[in-house]
């Protein structure tokens, strides 16, 4: 299966490439650089929030796990 640090390493990576993507954008003058700095806010508190998850998920494994 899947570990919680490659669940971790992949949400990392989706980070990288969406912020790849907005600073593409902006470089372009596609979006200003509040535009930028707001997505790569939104991205972070969307990065934390899944790493959390995982956090959880992991903390809660390993309760039921050392409860049997």
């Amino acid at each position: 299966g899947v570990t919680a640090e490659e669940t971790k390493i992949a949400i990392r990576s989706i980070r990288r490439d969406a912020l790849e993507k907005f600073k593409a954008q902006k470089k372009k003058s596609e979006i200003t650089e509040d535009d930028l700095r707001n997505a790569e806010k939104d991205i972070q508190d969307l990065t934390d929030k899944y790493i959390r998850e995982v956090d959880d998920c992991t903390k809660k494994k390993e309760a039921e796990i050392l409860s049997i």
